[in-house]
């Protein structure tokens, strides 16, 4: 398994930022770090699904049409071509673990709705 030089370096983004833990072929795995009362944008992918378990913090999470509240330990998916977001609901920095399977990791594959920091392009 080949993984690439660049992981374990923070990717920052306007509403907290990322870890690349694992990058191959067959999978991508994420530390995600959400600051207080940020969110990222509605969005979908055409050729990932996203497994979200939840280490730190309380989130709101949109999946479709659906909004749930989650916690330490609790874990969602996020199907292929299913718009969505988290949101940092509380007063702390919110971490989660995402795991990517698919066809494409890239972070182009993102296709925003509605973007809090003016990314829609």
């Amino acid at each position: 398994m080949s993984t690439k030089n660049e992981l374990h370096k923070l990717e920052t983004r306007p509403w907290g930022g990322y870890v690349v833990l694992i990058d191959n072929e067959n999978y991508k795995v994420k530390k995600l770090v959400i600051n207080p009362k940020k969110r990222f944008s509605l969005q979908f992918h055409n050729k990932r699904t996203e497994t979200w378990t939840i280490v730190k913090g309380k989130v709101e999470i949109t999946i479709g049409d659906k909004k749930g509240i989650y916690a330490y330990g609790q874990t969602v998916s996020v199907p292929v071509g299913t718009k969505h977001r988290v949101e940092n609901i509380g007063d702390e920095i919110a971490e989660i673990i995402e795991v990517q399977t698919g066809s494409y990791f890239g972070e182009d594959d993102i296709t925003r709705l509605e973007d809090d920091f003016g990314r829609i392009k």
